[in-house]
C-alpha cells in the first residue's frame, strides 16, 4: 500500500478513528500511523500470544478474528469490516489471546498503542473515542453470548444480514445490497451452527421472499420481515 496515504484522504475518516479528532489536529494523528503492504487471503495480522503492541484500522478488505480451543478446534469470535479497529484484545495482558487473518486481500492502517496512549492524553475527544470502541466490543460480547444461548437458529443469521447492512450503510455504501466477505463455514462457526443449517436458512429467507442470494452476495428484499428475525436486544454488530 503507498505510503503516501493519509487520514485526511481517506474516505473511511467519517467512521474511523479520526472522526474523533479536529482538521488542524489531523497530522498528529497521521504522524503515528503505520501503512505496510497489503495482507492476501489467508495471511495472518497477528497471532495469539504475539506481544501486543498496535491496534489495527481496517482500510480495505475484510478480517476475522479467531481462538483454537486446546483440542485445536477453531472459534470465530468476530469479523472487521473496513474502517473498524481490532487488536484490542491485547491491551490488559500484553499479548493478543486471539489471531487475526485476512479474509481476502486486505490493508490495515498500524497504531502502535504507546503513541496512541499519549496522543490521547493530549486529544481528549480521541481518548474518549477509543473508550467507546472498547465498550462497544464489550457490548459486542454481551449480545453475542445472548445471541448464542438463547436465540434460534434463523435469529441469529438474521442478526448477522442486519449487522452487515449497518455495518454497509455506515460507510456510505447499499445498506440492502452487499457481498459478505466470509464463506458460509466462517458463518456457521461464529453463530454455533451447521455449515448446512446456515444454507437452509439462507435458502428459506429466499424463498420467502426476505433475500436474493448469489453466492456471496446478498440483496435485501424485505427488511421489516427479516428484522422480525433479530433478537429484542437490538442488532448484533458482528465484530467482537
Amino acid at each position: 500500500m503507498s505510503q503516501h496515504v493519509s487520514c485526511n484522504d481517506c474516505s473511511l475518516s467519517p467512521v474511523c478513528l479520526p472522526l474523533a479528532v479536529a482538521p488542524a489536529q489531523m497530522d498528529q494523528l497521521d504522524n503515528i500511523i503505520r501503512r505496510g503492504r497489503p495482507l492476501k487471503r489467508g495471511e495472518h495480522l497477528y497471532r495469539a500470544s504475539d506481544n501486543f503492541e498496535s491496534v489495527f484500522a481496517v482500510r480495505s478488505g475484510a478480517i476475522k478474528t479467531y481462538v483454537v480451543s486446546p483440542d485445536g478446534e477453531e472459534q470465530v469470535t468476530g469479523f472487521y469490516m473496513p474502517g473498524e479497529v481490532l487488536g484490542m484484545d491485547g491491551i490488559s495482558t500484553a499479548h493478543h489471546v486471539s489471531n487475526a487473518k485476512a479474509l481476502e486481500t486486505a490493508t490495515v492502517c498500524e497504531i502502535p498503542f504507546s503513541q496512541l496512549e499519549n496522543l490521547s492524553q493530549q486529544i481528549p475527544t480521541l481518548q474518549h473515542h477509543f473508550f467507546s470502541l472498547m465498550s462497544d466490543e464489550i457490548r459486542a460480547d454481551r449480545e453475542l453470548h445472548m445471541l448464542l444461548s438463547k436465540k434460534s437458529a434463523d435469529d441469529r443469521v438474521a442478526s448477522l444480514l442486519l449487522s452487515m447492512s449497518a455495518r454497509h450503510q455506515r460507510r456510505g455504501l447499499s445498506s440492502h445490497s452487499f457481498r459478505l466477505p466470509m464463506s458460509r463455514y466462517d458463518i456457521a462457526n461464529y453463530l454455533g451452527l451447521a455449515v448446512e443449517t446456515v444454507s437452509r436458512i439462507f435458502t428459506r429467507f429466499q424463498q420467502k421472499g426476505w433475500l436474493e442470494v448469489s453466492g456471496r452476495d446478498i440483496e435485501i428484499l424485505d427488511r421489516a420481515s427479516l428484522c422480525g428475525n433479530a433478537p429484542d436486544t437490538g442488532t448484533v454488530e458482528i465484530q467482537l
